[in-house]
């Protein structure tokens, strides 16, 4: 495959072959001053943004995670959501995004990550509340538990 150049008379003239090319991933179209100018699909810059943003997301989580400022919510910023998770949930978090950022990566696609992202959000939600948050972090003693009876046996 050749990276051909279009100039920008030939968004007149070679408007098919352009939209070919910008469909197949990449256009380059130079601008009569030089300037250089890409089309590709929308969804693909949808994933190169998506990318970038969460990527410097975990480079930011991961520093703030070293300083040990993991729940201040300032230092999170837009990631304040996760003040709910100790540090140990935040290295967790941290892991499972760096992989979900790999996996989007080679496959083009975020639903991975999105997949993740809504996992952890859901659970901090739950963890918000405090009687939610007892139960799913208590401890709980088997003899707590008994079997209930079928609807039908009673």
């Amino acid at each position: 495959m050749t990276d051909t150049i279009f100039q920008a008379s030939d968004l007149a003239t070679k408007r098919v072959e352009l939209l070919t090319a910008a469909r197949s991933g990449l256009a380059r179209v130079r601008d009569k001053d030089g300037t250089s100018l890409v089309m590709l699909p929308e969804s693909r810059l949808h994933l190169l943004e998506t990318l970038a943003d969460w990527s410097q997301a975990a480079v930011r989580l991961e520093a703030i995670i070293s300083r040990g400022a993991g729940r201040d919510v300032s230092a999170l910023g837009d990631l304040a959501w996760l003040r709910v998770f100790d540090d140990e949930d935040l290295r967790e978090f941290l892991a499972e995004l760096q992989a979900a950022l790999t996996a989007a990566h080679a496959d083009g696609h975020v639903s991975v990550l999105e997949d993740c992202l809504q996992a952890w959000r859901t659970t901090a939600r739950q963890l918000e509340d405090p009687l939610r948050r007892s139960i799913l972090l208590g401890q709980h003693d088997p003899a707590d538990f008994v079997t209930a009876p079928r609807p039908e046996d009673e």
